[in-house]
């Protein structure tokens, strides 16, 4: 940072102590039988003042990876309220969710549409529920003062072409050597895209515990991509002028920035201090077999939120129009043709890096500044229309935090 201001904004303080950049009230269904009922009440206020998002697990049967996220976005600061939805007759219990809300000290409501008596009956008490959960947490809401030191920024790539790896995963990895420098935290993802950079992602390692935990997180990627017989590579990657897996990998990786890695996080767990962290979501063996690492890029998003991101990057080069529920998405690209194109959904471009029009430590300084006013309450291109997609799958980590006890 060049300047002599350090940058701040009013957050949101909840009464476990987090501190959020947004303070929304979360539908949440526990089941694709009760999807409709929650997505009828959420879009009653698309056009409302009230922040109201919405996100479920679809699966009937139990699945404990899934959760772990339900139970993470619950908890996220950026969440101030919580109603949860469901049949009556799932694994995932409407009540139980709502309880987790309530020992966080958020507002929170539940509901099973078997007891109140069906569809109808159901979309109206909840937004009979919202409109009391708004006023409670307008009672309750308190502001406090955010700084870079307290902000986690998740990143990841999706729609990759050649500038990706030349200017919009840069800035992105400039823009983390800031944060990290300001005492905040970084999270990046996509492991499958570092096939081939063992040794280089290893040398990024804080210390001898980190460099094992890195290279049996990456030895379990290749594992499991040579088990499924396919990589992170795709057409539109190959029409955007990238050649290989390990060409995309280059350009993925350097959004990591220059900071050593601090360690290994597993979806839903939050990075336990400040600093820069891997988040791997690649499923780790089962008998049953089932999970995908990154089936699309929204699962990905959710992953990152659920590690505590108040933010998230989608770098792109291709283009791309998804936002996200729980956290906003500053999507950036380095390719000033997609941005012409797609000004509409791009929030940032970093193409003036390419023509040598600008640095790129000038514009991690113009990114930066985004981020802050994001984080003060400007709306990105996806908050504005309204974009808040989310995918939570079935798959298997051994391993969470969020459902001790």
């Amino acid at each position: 940072m060049t300047g002599q201001s350090i940058p701040s904004w009013k957050g949101y303080l909840r009464k476990n102590g987090s501190k959020g950049i947004r303070n929304k009230i979360l539908v949440m269904y526990t089941v694709e039988c009760s999807s409709f009922v929650a997505k009828e009440i959420g879009s009653h206020y698309k056009h409302s003042d009230i922040d109201v998002d919405v996100v479920g697990f679809a699966g009937c049967t139990d699945n404990e990876y899934a959760l772990r996220m339900m139970i993470a976005m619950i908890r996220h600061p950026n969440i101030g309220a919580v109603l949860t939805v469901g049949l009556g007759c799932e694994y995932l219990q409407a009540k139980s969710l709502a309880e987790i809300a309530k020992q966080e000290g958020k507002p929170a409501s539940w509901m099973l549409i078997q007891e109140r008596g069906g569809t109808l009956k159901t979309i109206e008490e909840g937004k009979a529920a919202i409109e009391r959960l708004h006023e409670e947490l307008q009672r309750e809401t308190v502001l406090t003062d955010m700084s870079l030191a307290d902000l986690v920024i998740g990143a990841e790539c999706g729609g990759s072409d050649y500038t990706s790896g030349l200017a919009g995963n840069v800035v992105v990895g400039r823009l983390y050597d800031l944060l990290v420098e300001a005492g905040g935290t970084a999270i990046f993802e996509e492991i499958v895209e570092a096939i081939g950079l063992r040794d280089i992602l290893l040398e990024r390692a804080a210390n001898d515990t980190v460099r094992a935990d890195l290279g049996a997180t990456y030895d379990k990627m290749l594992d499991y991509c040579k088990s499924v017989r396919q990589y992170s590579v795709s057409p539109g990657n190959f029409a955007g002028g990238l050649t290989t897996i390990e060409e995309k990998s280059m350009g993925a990786f350097v959004k990591s920035g220059s900071k050593p890695i601090e360690g290994v996080l597993r979806v839903s767990q939050n990075a336990p201090h400040p600093g820069l962290w891997l988040l791997d979501s690649t499923p780790d063996p089962h008998f049953m077999g089932f999970g995908y690492t990154n089936p699309n890029d929204n699962e990905g998003l959710m992953d990152l939120i659920c590690s505590g991101s108040h933010l998230v990057f989608l770098v792109t080069g291709r283009g791309t129009v998804v936002g996200s529920a729980v956290s906003p998405v500053i999507k950036i690209t380095g390719n000033e043709t997609t941005y012409r194109r797609m000004s509409d959904d791009l929030d940032f471009c970093s193409g003036a890096a390419l023509t040598g029009e600008k640095s790129m430590d000038a514009l991690a300084e113009e990114l930066l500044q985004l981020v802050v006013a994001t984080c003060g309450g400007q709306q990105t291109k996806a908050e504005k229309l309204k974009h808040k997609e989310y995918y939570i799958p079935y798959k298997y980590q051994s391993t969470g935090t969020n459902c001790e006890g």
